[in-house]
Order: C-alpha cells, then sequence, then structure tokens
C-alpha cells in the first residue's frame, strides 16, 4: 500500500503503519526520513481492508502529530487459462477471475505498442488490434483499492489475417465470378458457394485473388462465402457476400402497332416474364424503348412516319442484363407528303397536287372552304381537282395510307382565291376636284386599292372600307377609276373593270372688269376648259345681283345702280358639275348724283353751296366757273363755301361725286348768277329843307341796275328808291340830331336789296330846326 503525506515541521522521520481492520493478522509497519512525503507498506494481504496510520516523530521517536485514513489492498493476480484469435483486430482471453475484484484488464503488447482492454468477466477480448500480429497478453484484477499485477506467466498469440474483400459481378446468366485484393500473410484461399433456398454447396480452394463459378441458374441469387489461410496453417476471417446470376432470355415476343383516329401512335411490345428479372426493357433499331418492371408489356411511343423497326427484349436485374431476345420486324404508318401545293387552271377550276410519298398505298385529299363547306377525293394518283370561287380560303391537307394506318396529318395549305370584283361601283362628285367613289364590301377583300388615271398621272388611295375619296385630282379631265380588291395573301385582283369620270371644270381667272358705262361693266376671264364648258359672270351685291352667260372669254353686265359695290366673279359649268368661283373682283359703280343742289350767296365774295347726299358717294368737289373765274371746294360734307366770287356774274355749277374707291360721278346742275356789286364810295350829303342826299359810284355791270337806298337812325328810318342807272337820291325831312346808318344796296332778281353791302355811319347835327352838320362816323358791320 503506498501512502502520501504532506510533512511536519520538526519530524525527524515518518512511521506508516498498515493495520487489518477486519482481520486478527497483525499491523504491518514501515519508517521512512523526515525528508519523506510518501511510502510504501508491503507484505500486505491481498483485497483486505486496512487502516493507514502516518506519525511524524522526532529525534528521540516522540509523536508530533498523526493522521489516518482506510483503505483496501488490490486482488490477487488471476492466471491465464487459454487464449485465441478468430478475428484479424482481436484476442479472446479466458483466465481464472479471483476474489474480491471488480473487474479485469486485458493487457495485449507488441513492441512498443500497449493495448489495454477492461472487461467483467472471462472470457474477455481485446479489440483494436492489428492482424497477424504477435502479442504479449496479460491479465490484471481490479478492484475500489486499484490493480492487482499482471498475470504470470505471459501468453504469446498471435492474430489471424483479414478476411478477403470480395467483389462479385455475374457475367452471363449461367456464372458469378468473384475477385479480391490479395491478403497480407494469406498463402490459401477457402470459397464456399450456396444456392439461396438450398442446402447443397460447392467449396474449392485457390490460391488466386479470383475465382469464377460456372453451370449457375439463371436469375437465381447464391451466398459466396471466403476465408483467407496463414502460413501456420490457420483460417482467418471469413467475408460473405450474395450475389444474382442475370436473368434468362426473354422470349414469345410479339409487337403490335397501337392506332388512334385511323393511324398508328405507338408500338405495343409483349414478351413472357423469367425468374430473377426486375426490369424489362424493348428496344428499337430507332433508338426508341420502354421499360416495365411488373407488366409483361410496354409501349413505345411515338412511332415515327414511315419507318422499318426492329425490336429486341432485354430482362434485367442487379446484376446486369440479359441476352437480347429474338428480333421481331414491323413497319410504321407512311409519313405525310413533303410538299402540298394548289394551282388554278383556269381561275375557278382548282387542282390540289402532292409529292409522292414512297410507302403509300393511296391518298385521300381533305380540302375545306372558310365557310365551312367541305370536298373529299381518293385516289391512288398524286393530284385532286375542286371548285373554288374567288374570295374564299380553302384549307387543303392530304394524307397517305398503307396497311399500318395513315399518316399523320402533314401541312396545311392554306390557299386563298383572288378577291372578288366590286359589282356597285358608284363614283360621285363631291368637291371639284374630289371624287368620291363606294361600293359593298367584297368577298376576300382586306383592302382596296382605288386609282384615278388620266394620261401620264395616277393618283391612289388605299383602305380597308369600301369608300375612297380622290382628292387633288386635275379640274376639267376625265379619269378612270378602277376599284382593285386586295388580300395578304393573294395580292390584288387586276381584272377588274375601269368606270369613267370628269371632274369638274377648271376654275376661270378673272383678267380685268371694266365699266363700259354708267350702268354696265365688262368682265374679261381665262377659259381653261374644253369649248363645251359655258361661263356665268355674277356680280353680287348687298341686296341685289346681275349676272351673265357665255361660252366666249368675256361677257357684258349691265344695267347696274349707281353707288353699288359688287362682288364680280365667274364659275365655269359643264355637265360633270360646276367649277369653283374665281377670286371675286370688288367692283363700285360710280356715285349717284345728289337729288338736289342750291346755291346761296353769303357775302358778295363768297356762296354756300349745299346739296343733299348722293348714294355711294364718300366725298364731292363742287365747282363755280366763268369767263371771269372759278372756285371750288372739295368736302366729305354735303355744303361747302366757295369763295372769290366776281358780283354780278354768270357762273355754272359742276359736282363731282366721288366714291372711296375713286370712282366720280359728274353732276351738272343749273347755272348760278352772282348778285349785282354793291355800290363804292357812298357818301351822305346835307341838303336844304332838311334833306340828304345820298351818293355812291357803281361798281359793276349791269349799267342800269336798281338800287335801294336805306337811311336807319334811332328814332327814324328812311328809304329812298333812285331810278335805274342813277347814282344819288334824296332823302326829304329827316330829322336831325341823330346818328344815322347808310346803306345802299342793288336790288336782286326778284326785286329784294342784297342783304350784304356795307354799311356807314354818320352823325346828323341840327342847325336849328334844319339838318347841320353831316359827320362821317365809320363803317359798321354787318349784323
Amino acid at each position: 500500500m503506498t501512502v502520501r503525506w504532506s510533512g511536519h515541521a520538526g519530524a525527524s522521520s515518518y512511521k506508516v503503519t498498515a493495520t487489518p481492520k477486519n482481520s486478527p493478522e497483525p499491523s504491518v509497519f514501515a519508517q521512512f526520513s523526515g525528508n519523506s512525503v510518501m511510502g510504501s507498506v508491503n507484505s500486505l494481504s491481498p483485497n483486505t481492508l486496512y487502516t493507514m496510520q502516518v506519525e511524524a516523530m522526532d529525534q528521540s521517536l516522540n509523536v508530533l502529530s498523526s493522521a489516518n485514513t482506510v483503505e483496501t489492498t488490490a486482488p490477487e493476480v488471476p492466471s491465464i487459462d487459454q487464449a485465441y484469435s478468430k478475428q484479424s483486430d482481436s484476442i479472446t482471453v479466458v483466465f481464472r477471475e479471483v476474489s474480491g475484484a471488480t473487474g479485469y484488464i486485458l493487457r495485449a503488447e507488441s513492441g512498443d505498442i500497449l493495448t489495454e482492454t477492461m472487461v467483467t468477466s472471462s472470457p474477455g477480448t481485446v479489440l483494436n488490434l492489428n492482424p497477424y500480429t504477435e502479442y504479449t497478453i496479460n491479465v490484471m484484477a481490479v478492484n475500489s483499492g486499484g490493480r492487482s499485477q499482471p498475470s504470470w506467466p505471459a501468453v504469446q498469440i498471435t492474430t489471424v489475417v483479414v478476411a478477403p474483400e470480395l467483389n462479385s459481378t455475374s457475367p452471363s446468366n449461367g456464372t458469378i465470378r468473384v475477385t479480391w485484393a490479395p491478403v497480407e500473410h494469406a498463402v490459401l484461399y477457402t470459397l464456399c458457394i450456396i444456392r439461396q433456398g438450398s442446402d447443397s454447396r460447392l467449396k474449392v480452394n485457390s490460391t488466386a485473388p479470383s475465382f469464377t463459378f460456372d453451370s449457375l441458374e439463371p436469375g437465381t441469387m447464391y451466398s459466396i462465402k471466403a476465408t483467407a489461410w496463414d502460413p501456420q496453417g490457420r483460417p482467418g476471417e471469413d467475408q460473405t457476400v450474395s450475389q444474382i446470376t442475370r436473368p434468362p432470355t426473354p422470349d414469345s415476343i410479339q409487337v403490335q402497332l397501337t392506332q388512334s383516329q385511323g393511324r398508328s401512335v405507338g408500338m405495343v411490345v409483349y414478351w413472357s416474364m423469367v425468374r430473377g428479372a426486375e426490369d424489362y426493357i424493348a428496344r428499337s433499331t430507332t433508338g426508341q424503348n420502354c421499360t416495365s418492371s411488373v407488366d409483361s408489356y410496354c409501349i413505345i411511343d411515338p412511332v415515327v412516319c414511315g419507318q422499318n423497326h426492329t425490336v429486341t427484349v432485354t430482362a434485367e436485374n442487379k446484376a446486369g442484363p440479359s441476352d437480347p431476345s429474338q428480333p421481331q420486324d414491323v413497319s410504321t404508318f407512311p409519313c405525310p407528303p413533303e410538299r402540298i401545293w394548289v394551282e388554278e387552271r383556269p381561275p375557278g377550276d382548282c387542282w390540289v397536287l402532292w409529292s409522292e410519298v414512297v410507302s403509300a398505298e393511296f391518298y385521300i385529299a381533305f380540302v375545306k372552304r372558310d365557310d365551312g363547306a367541305e370536298q373529299l377525293c381518293n385516289t391512288t394518283s398524286t393530284s385532286c381537282s375542286f371548285s373554288c370561287s374567288c374570295g374564299y380560303t380553302y384549307l387543303t391537307t392530304v394524307f397517305a395510307y398503307n396497311q399500318a394506318g395513315a399518316s399523320p396529318q402533314g401541312d396545311v395549305l392554306n390557299y386563298t382565291t383572288i378577291p372578288c370584283c366590286p359589282e356597285d361601283v358608284v363614283i360621285a362628285l363631291v368637291s371639284t376636284e374630289t371624287l368620291e367613289i363606294t361600293w359593298s364590301p367584297v368577298r376576300g377583300a382586306e383592302l382596296y386599292e382605288t386609282t384615278a388615271a388620266q394620261s401620264d398621272d395616277v393618283i391612289h388611295c388605299n383602305d380597308t372600307a369600301p369608300v375612297c375619296a380622290l382628292s387633288d385630282l386635275r379640274c376639267g379631265s376625265v379619269f378612270s377609276v378602277i376599284v382593285t380588291p386586295c388580300s395578304e395573301l393573294r395580292g390584288c385582283n387586276h381584272t377588274c373593270p375601269a368606270h369613267t369620270r370628269a371632274t369638274a371644270p377648271c376654275t376661270p381667272e378673272i383678267v380685268n372688269v371694266t365699266q363700259t358705262n354708267s350702268s354696265s361693266v365688262t368682265v374679261v376671264f381665262t377659259t381653261p376648259n374644253d369649248p363645251n364648258a359655258t361661263y356665268v359672270a355674277s356680280a353680287v351685291g348687298r341686296s341685289d345681283s346681275h349676272s351673265c352667260a357665255t361660252s366666249s372669254s368675256s361677257c357684258q353686265l349691265s344695267p347696274l345702280p349707281c353707288g353699288v359695290s359688287y362682288d364680280v366673279s365667274v364659275v365655269a359649268s359643264s355637265p360633270a358639275g360646276h367649277s369653283l368661283p374665281s377670286y371675286s373682283l370688288a367692283l363700285e359703280t360710280a356715285p349717284c348724283c345728289p337729288s338736289s343742289l342750291t346755291v346761296d350767296q353769303v357775302t358778295q365774295a363768297m356762296t354756300n353751296v349745299t346739296w343733299s347726299p348722293a348714294l355711294g358717294a364718300r366725298s364731292y368737289i363742287t365747282a363755280l366757273s366763268s369767263p371771269r373765274g372759278h372756285a371750288k371746294c372739295h368736302t366729305l360734307d354735303t355744303h361747302c363755301l366757295l369763295g372769290c366770287i366776281t358780283c354780278g356774274t354768270n357762273y355754272s355749277v359742276s359736282l363731282e361725286a366721288v366714291s372711296r374707291t375713286g370712282h366720280k360721278a359728274q353732276c351738272s346742275y343749273h347755272g348760278f348768277s352772282s348778285s349785282a356789286c354793291c355800290p363804292s364810295s357812298v357818301k351822305l350829303y346835307r341838303m336844304a329843307n332838311s334833306s340828304l342826299r345820298v351818293l355812291w359810284r357803281s361798281s359793276g355791270p349791269p349799267a342800269l341796275q336798281n338800287h335801294t337806298v336805306d337811311l336807319y337812325g334811332t328814332g327814324a328810318n328812311y328809304t329812298c328808291s333812285p331810278a335805274a342807272g342813277a347814282s344819288s337820291c334824296d332823302i326829304q325831312e329827316v330829322a336831325c340830331g341823330d346818328v344815322y346808318t347808310v346803306v345802299v344796296a342793288p336790288l336782286g332778281p326778284g326785286g329784294g336789296p342784297v342783304h350784304f353791302c356795307p354799311q356807314r355811319m354818320y352823325s346828323v347835327s341840327c342847325a336849328g330846326s334844319n339838318v347841320g352838320m353831316v359827320i362821317y362816323r365809320g363803317k359798321r358791320s354787318l349784323d
């Protein structure tokens, strides 16, 4: 028993005593120096409970301190009865068990490698050893106190060789080949094969790392066990593998074509099932195949038209496939024609043609019109005829047939006949240079191309609607109008008839408008149309209009009233219609003359001329003319003051009415005679007997002019009428002491005095009761 303790200060030695706790055996002790902290006590009994006491003593062997504990000694040393190796990585040991042991340690030692395994009883096995290696084997008993000494003597034993690692295959349905990697230290191999479900077995020896078993049953499971032998003749580990042989070759092969809708779509392959097969594969020379694991048939689809198939069936399991069955030959349905086309010969008589199919025995052509009508043709040739109408689409397909069935549907030829021509074409002239063409929609037309041709000029209109307006056409021309229906598939039908239509005449152009007299104008214009065209010139005013028609290049508009504005235009006409009016020219007739005119003399040298408004006149030019001179006035008003008039003169009176554009009307009126001239040097003289004399000097013709003399005072007025041609006049009984205004005026044609002669003022004083001095006071303006 080994004891460990902590040192004590001052101790010179330590005494360790082992005393059996449950045994009458004597105590055993051992003594150690003061520098020790661990020591062992020998000669104890195995598997015994001891009280272990440690005492610290001084040099005089006096106990300084002590401590104790209770521990059990290890068990007895066991002994080995037998050791052997059946596995390459372990050795089994049979040993004698000892009392008090709770377990055992098996030790295997080889060189520097030590392997220990804990077991609870005998026998025990040391694991994790190397194959074909010599080991020294010991056993130690273990309890709570520790382990015993290794058993003695040790046993020398060598592990066996490893088992061969087998790889098995079945090269054919009657053989199994087994191969393995050579086992180190092996000198011989033993193989044993047993058929599953049988007691019979075959055992063979081999020094080579492979062997082939033959004459086996196909599709049968076998178990193969292999053992390697070492040079000492000991068998090593063994390994067992299971291997099934390949299945037998299937027989009773049959192939049938399946059909859908009158043609073959697949091949059903039948066979007899064989032992040991997990799957069956039917293969065709086309590369197609089908498989089955539970049924005795499978379907190869889809099949391809026009082919010859050679079909074989192979059974398979984990070992591999069987040999192929006897081949079966089968032919499929024909392919559809590669090329289909339609010819019209002539239009309305259509033929569908196709390329020949090698394996076909006869053909059926189907022709379906887009309204649902159908036609069918059964023939052994490569063409069929059918009736066709304009504007329809025909769907054409051809099937080839043989004993296997019908070909798949090939290309469907979409053949469309040309669109039909419109029959109710209506052409209307909607404007001078625009034709509107309408028609009813026709079958097969997706687009209408309308052309209007005139010599080298062609106008196009493309539209999907059955109406077209051709504009910007040449005026006064005849066009050939064609409505051409078109479709995307067949193009246009260029066989439709033409329709002729003329456009309206071209618009004439006014060259000039000339006023030939006061009530008529001549209109001259261009004539751009053919000689059959007529022209109408029109003058349109606010309240009236005038027109003239001609086939030449001019015509006269009359009678036209004065003072009116017109728009003059020319329109050409023909059986096709009317042209647009020409550009209008503004026409003003000469203004009207005023219906009345009055001349009033305002002063001796000035007159006031008034007149009534004139229609169309904007301004007026009034003139008074005489050999002695003339006066003129230009005004916007209906009156005018004319100066520089010579008294006692006969004038001619004229007036020009002028429009806003400068047109003039010459108007003449009755003459005007100016009043006689006012006398000059008018003087007042005193006479006898309270009378006054007025003297004057005549200023112009006539020589025998009649005058009147008026004297106006604050108290009285006096008048004197001298004889014709006189130059003085006496006024009697004039009151003196007053201021008088003296007026001498010639008499007008009506006998009345002229009122614009000047007045003179005189003061007349009294000399007693008679007139005194007469004093000139100056002129007085007219009131």
